[in-house]
């Protein structure tokens, strides 16, 4: 674990505490900035920052651009298929950290979001009105537990010509960064990537505060997305989750514009 100065993304500085949405506010007054309540609210406002030499924004489908950057607009059905063997510890994870901390309470069979995920998406501003990211919390219709909350922005790491997708999940004293790389592909489908590489690159990381510094690992977590438009122009995801080289969790996504 190495130590680097400050965390730079959003932590529960409450030990004891839920995470769900409630570093929020908390983030806001960090960096001096303000809630958006805008109801088209994006991930991404302009999904065009992620343009360099391995991706160009302008090849992608107009409904993928869409859903990134005005996602409130958007509902979403998933459906979760576990591999042998992994599934115990999802429910383990899930029953005795997730739902306690309201934070990565990942669904352990398709029955859990039978009734469908529930979203919303705010905003953070700075002082003078500029994007600083946006959060994306996550809740099951069926019983209102938060299952991801996330905070999502656009970093280019140093010494890549490629920004990449930078997501924190907040945690008591600490967080989970992942950085995930964007490529176009078939039919002008997006693929996000966090793979395999060195400290300092795109993946996964664990961070832990501690006074006004951070101590962070990269963890064998390894994850794509596949959003796409289906032969019927309907929009859909493929997630697979790997924890090294083996798949874990495969979850699937079906996403509708209101």
């Amino acid at each position: 674990m190495e130590g680097v100065p400050g965390c730079g993304a959003p932590v529960l500085t409450d030990a004891g505490g839920a995470v769900e949405g409630n570093w929020l506010r908390t983030e806001a007054e960090r960096v001096g900035g303000r809630i958006d309540d805008d109801p088209a609210a994006g991930l991404l406002p302009d999904i065009g920052a992620l343009g360099g030499v391995g991706f160009d924004p302008g090849r992608l489908h107009p409904d993928v651009r869409d859903f990134y950057e005005q996602t409130a607009l958007w509902r979403m059905e998933a459906w979760v298929q576990w591999a042998p063997g992994f599934a115990m510890g999802g429910w383990f994870v899930t029953r005795f950290f997730g739902r306690r901390v309201g934070q990565l309470a990942l669904p352990i069979r398709s029955l859990d979001t039978a009734r469908g995920i529930d979203s919303r998406v705010e905003q953070l501003v700075d002082a003078d009105g500029g994007y600083r990211g946006a959060a994306w919390l996550r809740t099951s219709r069926a019983t209102g537990e938060y299952i991801y909350s996330g905070f999502y922005r656009v970093t280019q790491l140093p010494g890549s010509d490629q920004p990449s997708v930078h997501v924190s999940f907040p945690l008591p004293l600490g967080n989970v960064q992942v950085l995930l790389r964007p490529e176009v592909g078939a039919d002008g489908e997006l693929r996000l990537v966090s793979p395999p590489g060195a400290f300092g690159a795109d993946g996964a990381y664990v961070t832990v505060v501690e006074g006004d510094r951070c101590w962070a690992a990269r963890i064998p977590i390894h994850e794509e997305f596949r959003v796409f438009a289906d032969s019927t122009n309907l929009l859909r995801t493929d997630h697979t989750l790997n924890l090294g080289r083996a798949t874990a969790l495969r979850l699937h996504y079906l996403l509708v514009r209101d």
